[in-house]
């Protein structure tokens, strides 16, 4: 059978060989602009409407240079992956899932360190975070999606006497569409990539702030054997983009990360024009979470404190996983606080090319920037909160928000039901024997349900606490931080306003991306049309 483990990550400690490539291709990297084409069947076209991807701790530097597809080039894009479809899905799974553990083992190799650098440039992260995103996920999420694709061939059903069955997993009839956030250059690579992997043929909107490492990696897959129009890379404006790809008959999916309102949009257009589709087109989605630390008296001291700080600002809070809301007990508060203010005061946010012992950078642009800061000047205005610790913001060279711990007297305040998106943790004080009540309270404070975790010794309350939160989150934490899910160790998701909870990483995501067909063939020839009993 397939063996495949999860990618080890680096450690780029100085004078490492890894840090010495991970330098030398920062450098490289350094004040130029990348010029990145729609890439239209084997085509690379630039249209008038030109745009740049800045990097977002140094907003004078243009990352990439890049165009927008409009919508008679996103047709032209569908028509041709229409036509190429029909082959592709013939290819034996092997030969596709061949391309993507190709792609993987170059990511791995000679591409890693380039891969990174423009991970930690275009999107913002320090050497770690690109590392266990760019290098390690994405490598995992080509390998074991290639190796469940593979396996799914062994699913077979039940053969009778005189008769054969055959399961045929096909690609879906028609194109997907793959939408793909900034936060991680994997999730873009898997939207687009494990549809293929399946025998589907793909539109990769790939996010305007993540240009440059989406590039990247699609021009590694074409260099790993992928054949034109399979995957093809179109950066365009979002609704331009959705307008086009809903209102074709050929649309069978699509496969999306990003904002909870553009996903109810995409899933409205589809159900309005249901009656021109050929099929009825799949909707797959990930969209955000409001995630949960919930601290029982009996919890471990130092363990939530360093999990909380990594899981709320690691990254500066961008991943749809971060921790943004604490449930801490009373007698416990005192010294939680007071350690959490003693990290804080050690956290360095900045320029994470230039000084490796950066905790996180900048946040990824003006958008993401004003409403972290109108959630501060919330945090000041409103009676209910009181800023802790941070609570300042400069965008003047690059988009930086302070990572900002706030205490709540309402555990309904808004600040602890919308998703931020940046460095800023609210926690809620209890009595520590109301703990019950809390945990329905987790429950019921927000519409998403993504990740939480919960910190505590005592199992009789992880019992109990498992069975209140059960619907809370799709990845749930026992004594760990609410982030960092490993393809294949905790497959990634949840319901509720997060999304339909697919669960990449796991084995049944790629059941997703097909439409099998069941082939009975029959050896013995009927002889009789009449029932015995009949007479």
């Amino acid at each position: 059978s397939l063996q495949v483990k999860n990618e080890l990550i680096l450690g780029f400690k100085e004078g490492s060989k890894e840090r010495s490539e991970l330098e030398k291709a920062l450098q490289n990297l350094k004040g130029k602009t990348e010029e990145i084409p729609c890439v239209i069947g084997n085509e690379e076209v630039w249209t008038k409407d030109i745009r740049y991807q800045l990097s977002p701790f140094n907003h004078s530097h243009k990352v990439s240079k890049f165009c927008y597809a409009d919508k008679e080039l996103i047709n032209k894009a569908i028509e041709a992956s229409v036509a190429a479809r029909r082959e592709w899905d013939l290819k034996p799974v092997a030969d596709r899932a061949q391309i993507f553990f190709r792609a993987a083992d170059i990511i791995s190799g000679p591409k890693r360190a380039d891969v990174l650098a423009k991970t930690m440039i275009g999107q913002g992260k320090t050497v770690v975070q690109a590392e266990i995103d760019a290098a390690a996920e994405l490598i995992d999420f080509f390998r074991f999606n290639a190796k469940h694709a593979i396996q799914l061939e062994q699913q077979q059903p039940l053969d009778s006497d005189g008769s054969t069955n055959t399961m045929l997993y096909r690609g879906l009839e028609g194109f997907v569409a793959a939408v793909a956030p900034f936060n991680f250059t994997a999730i873009g690579g898997n939207l687009a990539g494990t549809p293929a992997i399946m025998g589907n043929v793909v539109l990769w909107k790939p996010s305007d702030t993540a240009m440059s490492a989406s590039y990247a990696v699609y021009k590694i897959l074409r260099e790993s054997g992928l054949p034109p129009s399979i995957i093809q890379f179109v950066p365009a404006d979002g609704p331009v983009f959705g307008d086009t790809i809903t209102s074709s008959e050929h649309l069978a999916g699509i496969n999306f990360t990003g904002s909870v309102p553009t996903f109810k949009r995409l899933w409205k257009q589809v159900a309005q024009n249901l009656d021109i589709y050929r099929n009825f087109p799949r909707v797959a989605g990930e969209c955000g979470g409001k995630n949960f630390h919930f601290v029982h008296k009996s919890a471990d001291v130092h363990s939530v404190v360093n999990g909380t700080i990594r899981s709320a600002f690691e990254y500066g809070g961008q991943k749809c996983s971060a921790c943004s809301r604490m449930y801490v007990p009373d007698s416990l508060w005192p010294q939680i606080k007071q350690e959490l203010l003693d990290v804080h005061k050690q956290i360095k946010v900045g320029d994470p090319v230039e000084d490796f012992s950066t905790f996180f950078s900048a946040v990824i642009d003006d958008k993401s920037f004003s409403r972290s800061k109108g959630w501060l000047e919330h945090a000041k205005t409103s009676p209910h909160l009181k800023i802790i610790a941070g609570g300042n913001c400069d965008n003047k060279k690059g988009y930086f928000i302070e990572p900002t711990i706030i205490e709540t007297t309402d555990p309904q305040e808004k600040i602890m039901n919308e998703e931020i998106f940046g460095p800023i943790l609210t926690v809620y004080v209890y009595p520590e024997n109301d703990y019950k009540k809390v945990l329905h309270l987790i429950d019921n404070t927000s519409p998403y349900a993504l990740t939480g975790a919960i910190f505590s010794q005592d199992k009789a309350v992880i019992n109990e606490a498992g069975k209140a939160l059960r619907n809370a989150a799709g990845n749930y934490y026992v004594n760990d931080k609410s982030t960092g899910s490993i393809v294949a160790q905790q497959p990634f998701g949840g319901a509720r306003a997060s999304g339909t909870n697919d669960k990449p990483g796991g084995p049944h995501y790629v059941l997703r991306w097909t439409s099998p067909q069941v082939v009975k063939q029959t050896h013995v020839p009927l002889t009789e049309w009449k029932y015995p009993y009949m007479g």
